[in-house]
């Protein structure tokens, strides 16, 4: 009993302490998603924006997040300061595009023509030519700055939920459900079909370096790349999970292909240092994790998510090894189940008692780290959700009754 008292002790108030050198969580002062970050030209000054509304403002690396004034309450789901942190665009539901060429200061509407959900959009090289989709194939592009947004002919009714140009305004790819990945070369005049396997659902695409080698991911965890533009794309996620309700929600590859970032459903942050090979799981204290970004390089990012969180790492992620760990698909959990559930005292993971479970009450804060075998002892009475700190298994809710 000393025994187990001691490793918990050491890994619910050690951990916090040497986790310093990971992600680190600050406080965005809000419980709304966060769907998406930008940082423009480095790692101090950025924006999120996300649910009713929100458009959040850092100037100091995260340190203040301080909200800004949108004028609406409907959801944000994408942002981008193509140049500066002066002018930036912010889309969302509705068909709602607003911009701000004073820092935030001041958001303004700009007609879409549209008035339904817009999910990305992304100004390639200037402040002037951008580009945004959503919902029923809906391609828009603006050649100044907004004041005038043109549909384009994608060619599909499927909805498309990711949009990025690598290095100039005329190539750039556009993917989303059924499998859809679009191409153009043209600076959207024409897109070409590139769709191969329809039942697939992607949520974002990104080109890190050129036209030519890119990578996409999705629903059921998929994670795929392409070196030849998009000609041809192989899976690099050896998925097991064959669930539809578990996503890779954003990509980003900050310099080159060869060091990148995924996030999504389940507490989880993948990265990779050989163009995709390989896989790296870090373990962040939050639940699901809906959009990631490095402004220049490879070890200052920034990640937000569910019920306002928001994260930074100032060293890739972080190298303490409770924290992260080569991520095996093949490890799931058949049929997990904590007993007794409701508790009194404590709970136990029959099966998995060596196993370290990761806790977080109901406004989505992680609580603690425990071992299968003693769960909760120190807990209030509440309601309470369980997850296998090296799995993608969803969540389990837990009740402790006194």
């Amino acid at each position: 009993m000393k025994n187990l008292c001691f490793i918990l002790f050491t890994v619910l108030f050690l951990l916090p302490c040497l986790t310093q050198a990971g992600w680190i969580d600050q406080n965005s002062g809000i419980i709304n998603e966060l769907w998406s970050v930008h940082f423009p030209t480095e790692a101090q000054t950025g924006y999120a924006v996300g649910g009713y509304g929100k458009i959040l403002k850092t100037t100091d690396g995260g340190a203040n997040w301080v909200s800004q004034n949108s004028d609406t309450t409907h959801p944000f789901y994408s942002v981008h300061f193509p140049l500066d942190a002066q002018i930036g665009y912010a889309a969302g539901l509705h068909g709602m595009i607003l911009k701000t060429t004073d820092g935030g200061a001041n958001w303004i509407g700009q007609n879409s023509g549209v008035s339904y959900s817009l999910w990305s959009i992304h100004f390639p090289v200037d402040a002037q030519t951008g580009y945004v989709v959503g919902i029923y194939g809906t391609i828009l592009k603006t050649t100044d700055g907004g004041a005038n947004w043109v549909s384009q002919n994608s060619g599909t009714t499927n909805n498309l939920s990711s949009v990025y140009f690598p290095v100039d305004d005329q190539t750039g790819y556009a993917v989303g459900d059924y499998g859809t990945v679009l191409k153009t070369m043209d600076g959207g005049a024409n897109w070409l079909d590139q769709t191969w396997n329809s039942d697939l659902f992607f949520t974002t695409v990104h080109f890190p370096a050129d036209a030519q080698t890119g990578y996409a991911v999705g629903w059921n965890c998929i994670i795929y790349k392409t070196i030849n533009g998009g000609l041809n794309w192989t899976s690099q996620w050896p998925n097991t999970h064959n669930d539809r309700y578990a996503a890779w929600w954003s990509v980003h590859f900050p310099v080159d292909d060869q060091t990148g970032y995924v996030v999504g459903t389940g507490f989880n942050v993948l990265k990779t240092t050989d163009s995709g090979i390989t896989w790296v799981y870090q373990n962040v204290s939050f639940g699901e994790v809906f959009s990631v970004y490095f402004p220049v390089d490879a070890d200052t990012g920034y990640i937000v998510g569910q019920g306002g969180a928001i994260a930074k790492t100032t060293d890739g992620g972080g190298t303490f090894i409770e924290e992260e760990k080569s991520y095996d698909p093949d490890w799931q959990v058949k049929s997990l189940q904590v007993l007794p559930n409701p508790f009194v005292c404590s709970a136990c993971v029959p099966g998995y008692e060596q196993e370290y479970f990761v806790l977080w009450d109901i406004s989505g804060t992680r609580v603690g780290i425990y071992q299968g075998n003693c769960i909760g002892t120190d807990l209030a009475s509440g309601i309470y959700f369980l997850k296998p700190m090296n799995s993608s298994e969803k969540p389990i809710q837990i009740i402790k009754l006194r």
